[in-house]
């Protein structure tokens, strides 16, 4: 009894210094510091724009060690735990209305771009914000906590503007202060759409952008590894399609070589992949070419005339099938903003 009485009140003397007793969760030592916040408008096509009362949403966290390109070097910026709302939750009850809905109705062409007050700009895809495995890891933190090494005890240096946090993102350069506007829109470029197409065969695809068409390609490139990821293949609207494991190489050791990670495209660069029957989806470059959770973008190359072939885009990290495009035809890059 005498012990248990002399644990408390050391654990309540600990808590009138402000210090937290150790548990096993490393993320939660350091004191909690609050951000100020502005409001956030919701704008594009949807059918309900206006302001947002994020204190309604269900408060989530995550954990990013912030690291930033500069002069063609990794720069480690800090270690933090983020609490904020998610932007999946934010969008959540937005309802879609598409420009392009008569033409095009699937919704993997939508991206979102967010500004802040100083006018930066990043862009997400909508399938890495709500096709992903793992959700909720996109947000507009209030909140942060420094993740301190308990050897050397440095303490990285603090945001004291709201933020949003891309905890999948390696180089964090679409964590900008202060985002006060969400803006949902479609991508404009136009495509021939042919509904069931069978069979469907492309043997070669081009990589361009919005000046030129950069390369063709019909072989895969020699000295690429070649890699097996497991696979349980679910789609949407059809449910499981297979278990079969896809082979190919990592899409983004291919598009390095025409499209590099400098800071514009880290933040506002965009792909839209189409497959011969007009099928097409957009991804944001961070996601495809930016990634510190090795859920990588494969690109399988089929037996010849294969249907789906010769060339299709498995997307590792998200968990519904419906941007795995086959037959794929091209590949355009886009800076949005710049040369939309």
């Amino acid at each position: 009894m005498k012990k248990l009485i002399l644990l408390t009140i050391a654990v309540t003397m600990l808590s009138f210094q402000g210090l937290k007793a150790q548990t096993n969760d490393f993320y939660d030592d350091a004191e909690t510091i609050k951000l100020k916040t502005t409001g956030i408008e919701l704008l594009g096509e949807i059918a309900n724009p206006g302001k947002i009362n994020v204190g309604t949403l269900p408060l989530r966290s995550v954990i990013v060690k912030e690291t930033l390109l500069q002069d063609g070097k990794d720069k480690f910026v800090g270690a933090y735990r983020y609490d904020g709302y998610s932007l999946y939750d934010i969008l959540n009850l937005s309802v879609l209305k598409k420009k392009n809905e008569a033409d095009f109705p699937p919704i993997i062409d939508l991206y979102v771009e967010i500004e802040n007050d100083k006018g930066e700009k990043v862009v997400f895809s909508w399938g890495e914000i709500y096709y992903p495995i793992h959700r909720h890891e996109i947000l507009v933190a209030t909140q942060v906590a420094r993740i301190v090494p308990s050897k050397t005890k440095d303490l990285w240096p603090l945001p004291t503007d709201s933020r949003l946090v891309v905890a999948a993102d390696l180089l964090n350069h679409r964590n900008i202060s202060n985002p006060t506007r969400i803006t949902v829109k479609s991508y404009s470029g136009k495509y021939v759409i042919t509904k069931g197409m069978n069979p469907m065969y492309c043997g070669s695809f081009s990589i361009s952008n919005d000046l030129k068409k950069m390369d063709e390609i019909s072989i895969l490139p020699a000295g690429l590894q070649k890699l097996t990821y497991p696979a349980v293949f679910y789609g949407r609207g059809r449910g499981i399609h297979g278990t079969t494991p896809f082979n190919g190489i990592l899409l983004k050791e291919l598009l390095s070589k025409y499209i590099k990670p400098d800071e514009n495209n880290l933040k506002i660069g965009l792909f839209v992949i189409a497959g011969k029957d007009g099928y097409h989806a957009a991804y944001s470059f961070s996601e495809v070419m930016n990634r510190n959770d090795q859920a990588e973008f494969l690109l399988t190359e089929s037996e010849k005339e294969a249907d789906g072939g010769a060339f299709m885009v498995y997307p590792a990290a998200d968990f519904f099938s419906d941007r795995a495009l086959k037959s794929v035809e091209s590949i355009h890059f886009v800076s949005i903003g710049k040369n939309e």
